[in-house]
């Protein structure tokens, strides 16, 4: 595709939404008027082989355009904080921004998000554990799950709780890592500031969409080690079954953004209590089309299963992260 300096308005608009995510992009296409929808639309449909390089500058263009049209006084730092954390919620918005402010001219790092997940595990396996764990806590959640459930059995415990022991990393050290990876990817070092990397709820959040399976025997692993380290992560973990913990009107709200095949998926997993909070907070009429749907409905893939849990819990992280809803809970999760 063309150059990324003469790429249009709606192109440069189409690849920030489609880097921001769908939950992101959506709540920005909320806002946008039917026109201007369209053009972006159009824009996203017809946009191929972009490569990272483009995306950079796009994002990188961004940030530097919010700091000069930033009319309300403030500066372009917390304007940027303030618009990406309507759009994508605190935590989400916070590994972002830092990205963003970390690595404007930034090739090292930043290049590892557009990476494959089995070629990121294949460059980290030779590398010291920490550095392993700063770049994991670096990726997004998902992603460094999918890199984590790559890496060898019996290093998995012990990358997680370098994680959650990590308290920020210091511009220097983190300038001599991004200037190693550099050299891989054939980018410029720039200057840092330091970043709020790794900690318990980065080290959470990454268990949060391990496959299950990894996750409890990597749970099971840590706690071995150190016990309050574990239970710690746990608590902050929120899984399929800490539904129940939700108050009536956010399961509610949670039900009216999940289509009925996704639930009936999810709930095949599920345990009888659960079971009833959701028919609880539907209809009766509801309730009664879901129940029989459920008996209905044969044995099914775990795997399949699993897949609707977490599009559930990514609905409901979504929902807390925009204080809709309120979470609590931890925990862990066969042939359904």
């Amino acid at each position: 595709m063309a150059e990324a300096k003469k790429l249009s308005g709606p192109q440069r608009a189409a690849i920030l939404m489609m880097s921001l995510g769908d939950d992101g992009a959506s709540k920005i296409m909320k806002n946008l008027e039917p026109k201007e929808v369209q053009s972006v639309g159009e824009a996203m449909a017809s946009l191929n082989n972009v490569n990272r390089d483009e995306v950079s500058i796009v994002v990188s263009d961004f940030a530097q355009t919010l700091g000069t049209q930033t009319s309300l006084g403030s500066s372009s730092e917390e304007y940027l904080r303030t618009v990406l954390k309507k759009a994508l919620g605190e935590d989400k918005a916070e590994n972002l921004i830092d990205r963003i402010l970390l690595g404007r001219s930034s090739r090292g790092l930043e290049a590892m998000k557009w990476m494959e997940p089995r070629a990121i595990a294949d460059f980290l396996r030779q590398e010291h554990p920490q550095i392993v764990a700063i770049v994991l806590s670096y990726l997004e959640a998902d992603q460094a799950a999918e890199v984590l459930a790559l890496m060898p059995e019996n290093t998995r415990a012990d990358l997680v709780m370098r994680i959650a022991s990590l308290d920020g990393i210091q511009p220097n050290a983190l300038a001599e890592l991004d200037d190693i990876l550099e050299k891989q990817f054939e980018g410029a070092s720039s200057q840092y500031r330091s970043s709020t990397v790794g900690g318990h709820k980065t080290a959470a959040g990454i268990m949060n969409v391990l496959d299950a399976a990894i996750s409890a025997d990597v749970m099971e692993n840590l706690k071995n080690v150190d016990e309050d380290l574990g239970n710690n992560i746990e608590e902050l973990m929120f899984v399929f079954e800490n539904l129940i913990d939700v108050d009536d009107r956010g399961v509610q709200s949670i039900l009216r953004e999940v289509s009925s095949e996704t639930l009936i998926m999810a709930l095949k997993g599920a345990d009888e209590d659960l079971k009833e909070k959701i028919f609880k907070n539907m209809s009766k009429r509801a309730s009664e089309m879901l129940r029989d749907d459920l008996e209905a409905r044969g044995p099914v893939k775990l795997s399949d299963v699993e897949s609707a849990q977490k599009e559930i819990l990514g609905v409901a992280r979504r929902m807390a992260d925009a204080g809709e809803i309120s979470l609590g809970g931890a925990g862990a999760e066969e042939y359904v």
